[in-house]
């Protein structure tokens, strides 16, 4: 061995051993830096959430956003749906129901239905609206300053948990319908593709109805809905004295009598649908009745008794003369 060769191994193995110690201090540098950060964030993770100054509840948004996976809680991101009904009392019942239209109209809605009445004491319009579930509040109040506000119900429900529910449904089917496509694309036999047909068919259907309910809660959600009544001055009046006729003998007697000739009318009603039948079915049922129980009463009757030929008297008694009973002694 020369010098230079020995030289030149020496030269390998301090390279060799330099290398093996930068990486055993790289690792434990990171492992000292792994349980820093470890150690650091399960205090964090620990420590409950402070109060705000003066007694108020943190933002539950803000705690939301930091959290991961955490519920939006905002109103705003949630599916409501709002429903209202109320009553008016105004002065011109045809002036409000054309100003109600117009501002369901300028709010970006439209109307559902509307039901008019006129009369002299018991004017009244039903309009239906349909408005837009950000303006449902401002319109219910321009309405109701219309006149004097006699009733008002407002009703809301909370459907995010089935909006979403149903846009996972909505996902899982369509990847089943392009499963099915697939497949159907790689059908060899008829057997294969008129089963995989059917299957692809009965998924599309599902499919279409999910999405049908996810529309109609869309439209549900998007518009809010508005029953409003406008009825005029003499409205309270007149209900006060209909309320007042819904009572006493004579209703309960025209009630009666009411009850009765619709009772009469449905029973001639089945006895006209019948009669044809009984006509067709009844008579000879009835005629073959009555021919079978004369039949039978006369196979009961006993035979008459059979006399002698040629009449005259009937024969003696072949027996032994009757023995006299025996006097007694006097």
């Amino acid at each position: 061995m020369t010098l230079r060769t020995a030289t030149g191994g020496a030269r390998a193995l301090a390279a060799i051993g330099l290398a093996a110690l930068l990486l055993a201090g790289c690792g434990a540098a990171d492992r000292s830096r792994d349980s820093a950060d470890s150690g650091g964030a399960a205090p964090a993770e620990k420590a409950p959430v402070q109060a705000a100054p003066g007694g108020a509840a943190p933002d539950r948004a803000a705690s939301g956003q930091a959290g991961t996976g955490a519920p939006d809680l905002r109103v705003d991101q949630r599916a409501i749906i709002y429903t209202g009904t109320m009553r008016v009392q105004v002065d011109d019942v045809e002036g409000a129901a054309r100003r109600a239209v117009e501002a369901v109209t300028a709010a970006g809605g439209f109307v559902g239905g509307d039901q008019r009445r006129s009369a002299d004491a018991s004017a009244q319009a039903e309009l239906e609206l349909r408005v837009p579930a950000a303006k449902f509040t401002a319109l219910v109040d321009e309405l109701a300053g219309f006149g004097r506000q006699q009733r008002r119900e407002i009703r809301t429900q909370d459907v995010t948990e089935e909006t979403v529910d149903l846009d996972a449904r909505i996902t899982t089917q369509r990847a089943r319908v392009d499963s099915a496509r697939r497949l159907l694309a790689r059908a060899d036999t008829v057997a294969e593709l008129v089963t995989l047909e059917n299957e692809l068919t009965r998924r599309e259907a599902d499919l279409a109805s999910l999405e049908a309910k996810k529309r109609r809660l869309a439209d549900l959600t998007a518009l809010s809905t508005i029953t409003v009544t406008f009825v005029g001055r003499d409205a309270s009046t007149a209900d006060e004295e209909e309320e007042a006729d819904r009572t006493g003998f004579m209703v309960g007697l025209r009630g009666g009598w009411t009850v009765f000739l619709a009772s009469m009318g449905v029973l001639l009603t089945v006895l006209g649908a019948l009669l044809p039948w009984l006509l067709l079915i009844g008579v000879p049922v009835t005629a073959l009745v009555v021919v079978l129980r004369r039949r039978r009463r006369r196979r009961r009757q006993p035979p008459p008794p059979v006399g002698p030929v040629g009449g005259g008297r009937p024969p003696a008694p072949t027996g032994p003369p009757p023995v006299p009973a025996t006097r007694s002694a006097p």
